[in-house]
Order: structure tokens, then sequence, then C-alpha cells
């Protein structure tokens, strides 16, 4: 396969020059239903990623197999919730997870997915974690997570060589989600956009007529964006 400078450049040319076929989305699309050369799915959905918080220091702390095993945990617990209220899982970077969800309920459903994340990780990681793993026990590991949610209409654009690519997702939606999973606030492990918030139905908003979520602020490509942040998670 040809690598050279003038190859390169002239690859550069002609993805530059691409006109996108694009299509609206009915549903969470996989890599094989986007055209490498040009194809564009566009969807409207909520874009949930759950990060897992501190793996650098289980990597310091711990063997590398309790490491692994810790992650795995984590995605496993994270993919299984997602799959269960409705969400598509299209991405892993390390320790993240990313899920796609769509439909009439998509904003209440990835929040309580969320919350319910956020149980999983405090209620039978950490526990287990503890009793099975003396380096975990012994170093005061606390293992955490963070999820981000947004909402908004996003471009699935399939990017790579053949044999070698994937998806990526262009849109507001897709980066601020990503963004929010960075957060790291004592006591708060869930955090949606305002609208996200927005569009909750009741159920995924109040808890005996107590709302949930507690609306704070965060700086994002120049700008302040209301956000709203939960320290309540929920039992699946």
């Amino acid at each position: 396969m040809a690598t050279n400078e003038a190859f390169l450049k002239d690859r550069v040319d002609t993805l530059f020059g691409t006109n996108f076929q694009q299509r609206d989305g009915r549903i969470v699309p996989s890599s094989s239903d986007v055209t490498l050369k040009d194809g564009a799915v566009k969807v409207d959905a909520v874009f949930l990623y759950s990060d897992l918080a501190g793996s650098a220091l289980l990597s310091r702390a711990c063997p590398w197999t309790t490491t692994a095993k810790v992650i795995r945990s984590f995605l496993d617990c994270a993919t299984r919730l997602i799959i269960k209220h409705g969400g598509a899982v299209r991405s892993f970077d390390g320790d993240r997870v990313m899920g796609v969800f769509m439909g009439d309920r998509k904003c209440s459903n990835a929040s309580i997915c969320g919350r319910e994340i956020h149980w999983a990780v405090r209620k039978i990681i950490q526990p287990a974690a503890e009793s099975k793993f003396k380096s975990i026990k012994d170093n005061g590991i606390e293992i955490r997570n963070c999820s981000g949610l947004d909402v908004g209409e996003v471009r699935a654009v399939r990017s790579g060589i053949r044999d070698n690519n994937d998806l990526i997702w262009i849109g507001k939606a897709a980066s601020f989600s990503a963004k929010l999973s960075d957060v790291r606030e004592t006591g708060f492990h869930t955090f949606v956009s305002k609208r996200v918030y927005n569009a909750l139905a009741d159920d995924a908003k109040f808890s005996d007529g107590k709302d949930l979520w507690t609306p704070s602020s965060i700086e994002f490509a120049g700008e302040t964006e209301i956000v709203y942040k939960s320290n309540y998670w929920k039992k699946p």
C-alpha cells in the first residue's frame, strides 16, 4: 500500500472533495450501514458516554490482571444496562463506553441508564473488588465512574480505509457528552445537558416529588453550558 507524500496528499484532496450522500436514520446505524466512500446518516439521538474514573491509579497500584478484570467488569455492566434501556453500543475507548439512544423516551431511558451504571459501580463492582483483590483493599482504591449525556442532531460518517474503519460521530451531542463523562466532582456521577434535562419524563426527573438533578455549569467550546448533575443512583 502506497504511503508516500504524494499519495497521502492525493488522498487528502480526494477526501476534502467528498460530496456526502446523507440520509435520515430511523435506527442507530452500525458501520456496515454507512458507505465508506461518501455515506452519512443523520440521527436525532442521545449520546451516553460512561467513563471509569481513576484507572491510572488502578494500573499503578494493582497487578495488570486486576486492572483488566475491573475494567472488563465495568464495561460488561455498562454495556448490558445500555442495551437493557434500548440503547446501542457503538464505541469502546479504553475504559469508556458510548451508547446511542433513539425513540420517544430516549432522554429518560438514557438518564436512568446512567444512574443504574452508577449503582452497579458502587454496589456491585466496588465491594466485589475489595473482597477479591488485596491490592484494591490495601490501597483504599475507590472505583468510581462518570456518565455524560447530551441530545441532538448528529451525523454518523464512516472513516478509515478498507478493513480498517469505523464510524465517527459529528455533532455537539456526541462531543459534549464525552466532555461530561470526564467531569470529576465528588458525589456526582451522572451529568446531563440542559437539553436532556428539559426532555426528562417525571419518572426520570423526580422521586417522591424531589428533583433528582442539581443545576450547574461547565465551559465547553468557549461557551458556558448549563448542565444538571445527580448523585442519586438507581437499582436496576
